[in-house]
């Protein structure tokens, strides 16, 4: 399983923040957003403005993910 978690706008647009993902073989990050962009409507390409967080640490979006892990994906935030 695969802790999925979205943040900013894509958790606004999904209707969701987070979900657990079962998965049968070793996928990457970039592979997973193009089951949720589906959902979304999206590219299935990831867009550049999306990070990607493993484990709670920036990633690579084609680096392995592995069971148990927690993937994250973040749209640019801005404030003031």
């Amino acid at each position: 399983m695969l802790r999925v978690r979205l943040f900013g706008e894509l958790r606004e647009r999904a209707g969701w923040g987070e979900q657990q993902v079962s998965h049968a073989y070793a996928l990457t990050p970039s592979q997973l957003w193009q089951t949720i962009a589906a959902e979304l409507g999206a590219t299935p390409d990831l867009p550049a403005r999306i990070r990607v967080a493993v484990n709670q640490q920036f990633s690579d979006a084609n680096v392995a993910l592995c069971n148990g892990d927690e993937v994250a994906f973040l749209p640019p935030i801005s404030g003031g």
